[in-house]
């Protein structure tokens, strides 16, 4: 069975263009989202639950169905659980088609690749910083306020709460520099 989902956008507010689209298509039924946040996709969810093998969800665009990579993936995985297939007609994919890659796996391979850059613009920035003299994490207290913390915990004379008040040094950080 074809079925169409739509949901509103900025360039389609009534999604009277993506309707036109899924008709034309000659999907048997169509879905629609009454708005177009992210959250509260009751639509899609439904849907997706009541998924039968062999079904096909057409779309007019990836967002319509996903609001990022991980999304997508996450869709596309449960698409896949049920046997049913996603075309997109603006991008061209079409999950039942079986040459080369699964557009799954690419999806797959995408958010992994995302991760990554992510992840190495982080260290990259970090690294940056840390040449033009930053230290990464939250500012270290003054050498001198932890020594007198640490002196006046020793005597047994201060209660812990006496100590922050006249310092700055809370208990997770007096007791961290003493193990050290």
């Amino acid at each position: 069975m074809l079925i169409g989902y739509m949901r509103p956008s900025q360039e389609d507010p009534n999604c009277e263009m993506q309707h036109s689209y899924l008709t034309e298509i000659n999907c048997q039924t169509i879905i629609s989202e009454e708005h177009s946040s992210a959250k509260k996709r009751v639509q899609l969810h439904h849907m997706l639950n009541h998924l039968n093998q062999g079904d096909k969800i057409v779309i007019t665009k990836l967002f319509t169905i996903a609001d990022s990579t991980r999304h997508l993936v996450e869709v596309l995985d449960v698409i896949a659980a049920k046997g049913a297939h996603l075309h997109s007609i603006s991008e061209g994919i079409d999950t039942s088609r079986t040459s080369g890659y699964s557009f799954n796996e690419i999806a797959k391979h995408l958010l992994e690749f995302q991760s990554d850059v992510i992840s190495e613009r982080t260290k990259q920035g970090i690294d940056r910083a840390k040449q033009k003299g930053a230290t990464p994490g939250r500012p270290r207290k003054p050498d001198e306020n932890v020594t007198r913390a640490i002196i006046m915990y020793q005597s047994k004379k201060y209660s812990l709460a006496e100590i922050k008040a006249e310092t700055g040094i809370s208990k997770s950080t007096l007791y961290r520099y003493l193990e050290n």
